[in-house]
């Protein structure tokens, strides 16, 4: 299997309504208006997942005064997404890629390596979308400890 098409900045970013935690359905759509940092994340509850949302959790006041919004998507159900969420107290919106659709269609999915191992599955990746629907940022295969610090200093906000 090959990897998706990867986005680059300047790219529309691709549509997407999935479930969230309490299974109502969310639109990229529904957050245009304010830039979005939405990041894909293998499976929650792991060590590198919970230390990346826990970063997220706690950048969530800077990342707000600089006027992002914080969506996190894995295949995970949303059952599992409130568990996650409730457990961390996370406060931004988990959604359910359940079939890793979204996960395609952003290039976050695909062929990848992982202590010697290769295998097929989500790809950790974060793509920022600006206010009009546009990708200012995409980054693929992040480590998952000290990520969030490196995407504030790129998007110039302070640590």
């Amino acid at each position: 299997m090959t990897e998706s098409r990867r986005l680059s900045p300047g790219d529309r970013a691709p549509e997407f309504t999935l479930p969230d935690a309490d299974g109502h359905p969310v639109s990229l759509s529904a957050l245009r208006g304010q830039p979005v940092v939405v990041y894909f994340y293998p499976r929650a509850e792991t060590p590198g997942c919970t230390t990346q949302a826990c970063d997220f959790r706690d950048s969530l006041a800077a990342l707000g005064a600089a006027g992002y919004r914080v969506a996190g998507i894995s295949p995970d159900s949303p059952a599992k997404l409130r568990s996650f969420a409730e457990h961390h107290d996370l406060g931004f919106t988990l959604l359910s890629d359940a079939d890793h659709a979204v996960a395609e269609a952003y290039g976050a999915w695909g062929e990848k390596t992982n202590y010697g191992r290769t295998s097929v599955g989500l790809i950790r990746s974060t793509v920022v979308v600006d206010a009009e629907g546009a990708v200012r940022l995409a980054q693929y295969n992040v480590r998952a400890k000290g990520h969030v610090a490196r995407l504030r200093r790129e998007l110039g906000l302070s640590d």
